[in-house]
């Protein structure tokens, strides 16, 4: 008797963790997938949004999967393959171009998945929403810092030398005519472009020390990136200018909050990745459930020099840096 309940009792426990199992399966299933499909997250300024978008998707129940090309085009194509089979909910795209945007885009339309574009843009296709760093505004605000710098220094006949990111993007091509915009009015002359390919420490320190003596008259170097600074700052000691060719970026390094102040850099254009990848989420997660969305969203970017780094810290932390996010 005692064997013949034991084995009830075997049994009903059988029959519950199995109900329990099927559940938690179906709970699983019903969790909504997204995937990031980034040009690189090595690359900071993307990891930086990754982590927002993560942020972001465990606190409104999605899972994510990151999907980095390492800047490489065929990888990016194979990534968004891979997203689009595993019949996700949702992509957020941060492309290598807004060219190869373009086929992600196509490629994902075709299997009905909604896309969001967290930075870069697009030559064509349709998504959801774009959310974007206003470039325009923040390189010409960028500009006017480094133009005061110059004209408070007395530089006479001094130029600006840039090291860009691709042209092809449509941030890029923005970030520079902003900053063309500042340097024109202040009747300060560009000594010359080169576009970044690796975004490799070489790449910059070879463009920056090509630029520095290329021109005597330069005074200043623009990075249009944030992470290989070093690269510029090495050329400038390396050819016994220090102190004499001023250095400003687009984006921002953690080490940033004691170089601005030293006045090793005179200032930063501080785009929010953190708060961009947050955005992205929260934009797909109201598509998924049938609300209308912004089809474009611009942020602001912080033009931060030694007058206003300490009075903007915290956002810098949280939105900038990802650090503090509480």
């Amino acid at each position: 008797m005692k064997i013949r309940k034991l084995l009830i009792f075997v049994f009903v426990m059988l029959f519950t963790l199995q109900g329990i199992a099927g559940d938690t399966n179906t709970l699983k299933k019903e969790k909504k997938q997204l995937a990031y499909i980034v040009s690189d997250s090595r690359i900071p300024f993307w990891n930086i949004m990754s982590r927002g978008i993560k942020s972001k998707a465990q606190e409104l129940g999605y899972e994510v999967q990151v999907y980095s090309a390492n800047n490489l085009m065929k990888t990016e194509l194979e990534n968004t393959i891979k997203s689009i089979k595993s019949k996700v909910d949702g992509i957020i795209v941060s492309p290598i171009s807004s060219s190869t945007a373009a086929t992600i885009l196509k490629l994902s339309s075709d299997a009905n998945i909604p896309v969001v574009i967290s930075d870069i843009g697009t030559d064509s296709g349709d998504y959801i929403s774009y959310i974007s760093s206003d470039n325009f505004q923040g390189a010409y605000e960028l500009g006017k810092v480094l133009t005061k710098k110059i004209q408070e220094m007395q530089l006479k006949h001094a130029s600006v030398g840039i090291v860009a990111i691709p042209q092809k993007r449509d941030n890029g091509k923005l970030r520079t005519s902003g900053f063309m915009k500042a340097l024109n009015e202040a009747g300060i002359k560009s000594s010359g472009l080169r576009q970044q390919v690796d975004f490799s420490y070489k790449e910059t320190y070879d463009h920056s020390l090509a630029l520095i003596k290329g021109d005597s008259n330069l005074r200043a170097l623009w990075l249009q990136g944030s992470n290989r600074y070093q690269g510029a700052l090495d050329a400038i000691a390396d050819v016994g200018k220090k102190g004499e060719i001023l250095l400003v970026c687009f984006d921002a390094e953690p080490e940033f909050m004691e170089l601005i102040p030293q006045g090793i850099l005179v200032g930063a254009a501080m785009q929010q990745p953190f708060l961009m990848g947050e955005k992205a989420v929260e934009v797909m997660d109201k598509h998924l459930n049938n609300k209308s969305v912004e089809k474009n969203i611009h942020l602001p970017i912080l033009a931060v020099s030694t007058q206003n780094i300490v009075k903007n810290k915290t956002i810098i932390k949280r939105n900038v840096l990802g650090v503090d996010k509480n």
